[in-house]
């Protein structure tokens, strides 16, 4: 009796072929429900921005299923993620996003936070950007008991625009002065 060898059986094929189209399956599914997830915490990855009728530029930023208003913006020209925090003081940056962006401390002092004191350094931001908005000199702090790469955009940038909540939508408005 002559038989194939192991290498061509076409069972074997079938098998590894099926095997095959299942990963790639699952692969393609982790990509998808991973895109899913990330536009879940961040549904503002590109916020929306326009100019109004008066010359306002406006931001329109969504809030995510926490109801926490997350956005991609820019310090000193580096990408990061923001998450608007009315409660917060300055705009509080983690150290290790600190030390990538190059921002130098210039001084120290205790802060508040909901996990207790904490010291922390101060610094200036040379420009923050948030869509089309865009400001300049901001007062900010380092925080090294931060251990995300989040960017907590407090009250030292906040006070400087406008802004109005409806619903779960946000809308943030700079005036030329």
């Amino acid at each position: 009796m002559n038989t194939p060898p192991e290498d061509n059986n076409p069972r074997k094929m079938g098998i590894t072929m099926f095997i095959m189209a299942w990963a790639v399956l699952f692969i393609m599914g982790i990509v998808f429900f991973d895109d899913l997830l990330t536009e879940q915490r961040n549904p503002n990855q590109n916020p929306a921005s326009r100019t109004t009728a008066e010359g306002a530029k406006e931001v329109t930023l969504q809030s995510n299923r926490q109801h926490h208003y997350i956005a991609n913006g820019l310090i000193n020209g580096h990408k990061t993620v923001f998450l608007l925090d009315t409660g917060a003081t300055d705009v509080v940056i983690p150290q290790s996003l600190a030390r990538e962006i190059g921002l130098k401390a210039n001084g120290q002092q205790q802060a508040y936070t909901a996990n207790g004191r904490v010291t922390v350094y101060n610094t200036q931001l040379s420009s923050l950007q948030l869509g089309d908005i865009e400001l300049r000199d901001i007062n900010a702090s380092i925080n090294p008991a931060m251990d995300k790469e989040v960017v907590l955009l407090g009250m030292s940038a906040l006070k400087q625009i406008e802004f109005t909540q409806r619903g779960d939508t946000l809308i943030l408005r700079q005036y030329d002065d």
